[in-house]
């Protein structure tokens, strides 16, 4: 059975091995660290100004195997309706198994049961089509937005899909 748990520094080493080339990297990550590849300290630094903010929960999933996944919650509203889920990752070598479906449907569940959002929003690129199906099967459905969102990697311009899933 998969169990989320708030993350912790010591995660960070297995959780960055997981990312095996930049592609995938920036999949992962967009834009929001500078350079490839990042280490465990690169990704603490990161969440540290966030760690103690009542509107940012950093999460880990985890079974009696280990750590499986990992992925960030954050409000995006000073309400507290909205969260955004992003960082969203698992373990390469568990990938299409079962265990992105079951991280997120247990983030769901926390999401809405113990935070109280009222709906769930994330953004996937138009090329992690992998990554798209597994939100798809938990129930998040496509947003139109007036404005289509793009990031400029690779020399490329990758479109960014808006998904949101409401109570």
């Amino acid at each position: 059975m998969i169990r989320l748990r708030p993350y912790k520094a010591c995660d960070a080493k297995e959780i960055v091995s997981w990312i095996g080339d930049e592609i995938a990297f920036r999949k992962w990550c967009a834009d929001r660290y500078d350079s490839y590849p990042i280490t465990a300290d690169d990704m603490n630094s990161h969440y540290i100004d966030m760690a103690y903010t009542d509107s940012f929960y950093e999460m880990t999933a985890f079974d009696e195997t280990g750590l499986i996944g990992h992925m960030i919650m954050r409000f995006t509203d000073e309400r507290k309706s909205v969260l955004r889920f992003g960082f969203i990752i698992v373990d390469n070598k568990k990938r299409g198994m079962g265990y992105g479906k079951q991280m997120l449907e247990t983030a769901v569940k926390y999401a809405f049961d113990i935070l109280k959002a009222e709906k769930i929003t994330l953004g996937v690129f138009e090329n992690n089509e992998a990554a798209y199906r597994c939100y798809k099967s938990v129930g998040f459905c496509d947003v139109t937005t007036d404005e289509p969102e793009f990031y400029h990697i690779f020399n490329e311009k990758w479109k960014c899909l808006e998904l949101e899933l409401v109570r």
